[in-house]
């Protein structure tokens, strides 16, 4: 028998179903392509530093991988608002990145960008999609079926 989740549990039929963020999604899709950048920037930057010692390459991987970590975890701290200001921080780390890889000032800022509208482009569809839901359960309340 599979888990169930505390949503698959709780649900009874003719339950509606709960509308998912679009800020979210949105957000988190950055995030989850940021952290692929992140990864392969890493590689880059290593390329780069081939012949130092080996502590200034093991430094670049735990800075890189933790990095990388972190654009993946943020994700799941969305549903809070100060999840949101983790993820402008870490903009802001992406684009640090540049002093050690001098393209990453472009690629940093065009996913800054793309982070910044993923927030205020998902929230005014999130406001709309829930005046939606409000007119739409009105209608069904005044017209029962």
């Amino acid at each position: 028998m599979a888990k169930m989740t505390r949503a698959q549990r709780e649900w009874r039929p003719g339950q509606p179903k709960k509308q998912r963020s679009i800020k979210v999604m949105f957000t988190s899709m950055v995030l989850s392509l940021e952290a692929l950048v992140a990864f392969f920037a890493t590689l880059a930057i290593f390329g780069h530093h081939f012949n130092d010692p080996t502590w200034v390459k093991v430094l670049i991987w735990v800075l890189g991988l933790a990095l990388v970590a972190a654009l993946l975890v943020t994700p799941a701290f969305l549903k809070k608002p100060w999840g949101y200001h983790l993820g402008y921080g870490l903009q802001l780390v992406l684009i640090l990145v540049g002093f050690a890889l001098p393209s990453m000032f472009f690629v940093g800022a065009a996913f800054a960008v793309a982070y910044w509208y993923g927030v205020t482009r998902g929230a005014r569809l999130d406001a709309e999609n829930a005046v939606r839901a409000k007119e739409q359960e009105e209608w069904e309340k005044a017209n029962p079926a």
